[in-house]
């Protein structure tokens, strides 16, 4: 097997002008909403904790958000649309499939070992949202895994190994989304010391597949 790719230095991030008063305030709502939802779960929480937790009063909540479903569903949105606009922009700077599967499986523990409350909420209150909330999270949710599943036929035809890449993609996501009921820092390092180890790991399992004859 080719040695590890090496993942290409992410540049500095471009100076913004400051985030808009309500955008701002609005993502403290969100982090003081999920840190609730983590401790108490979605069905254990009720509007009057998020209220409290928020800061803001319980009419207000009501009159700005409706429903604890709506809170739920902005974190979701907010988090999905992050991270899969977080790992386009890191796929644009990768060649290989081999470098672009590495670059997503750091992307996803970086994100989610600076939000592990997020993590926690996403992976328990997977099937809460319905409707049209529900609709539209899966939509984010199935591109993201598009992305994953795409680079990994790349990688199938690149190396002409055949698995199924169905079930190489929920295996690695099965890998990386319960991170947050194990990780030690002092014992596992940070993201990239992970990744590395992970993708190591899942390079071996897949390309234990059998060989087509085309990349011989």
């Amino acid at each position: 097997m080719a040695s590890p790719a090496t993942r290409p230095r992410r540049q500095a991030p471009p100076r913004h002008q400051p985030e808009p008063r309500f955008d701002r305030q609005l993502g403290k709502i969100l982090e003081h909403a999920t840190e609730v939802f983590c401790n108490k779960g979605y069905e254990g929480a009720s509007m009057r904790d998020l209220s409290r937790a928020t800061g803001m009063s319980l009419a207000g909540m009501y009159h700005y958000f409706g429903s604890k479903e709506r809170l739920l569903y902005l974190i979701q949105k907010h988090t999905f649309s992050t991270i899969l606009s977080q790992v386009r922009e890191c796929l644009s700077q990768t060649t290989s499939s081999e470098q672009g599967i590495r670059t997503f499986i750091e992307n996803h523990l970086e994100y989610f070992l600076e939000h592990q409350q997020a993590m926690k909420v996403l992976s328990h209150e997977d099937e809460v949202l319905d409707g049209e909330y529900g609709r539209e999270i899966a939509h984010i949710k199935r591109e993201y895994y598009r992305i994953c599943r795409d680079l990994l036929d790349r990688y199938k035809k690149e190396k002409g190994i055949e698995f199924d890449s169905r079930t190489a993609v929920l295996s690695l996501f099965g890998m990386m989304n319960w991170i947050y009921t194990w990780y030690n820092p002092r014992l596992d390092g940070g993201a990239g010391q992970l990744s590395r180890e992970m993708g190591n790991i899942f390079f071996r399992g897949i390309s234990a597949g059998k060989r087509n004859g085309a990349g011989k």
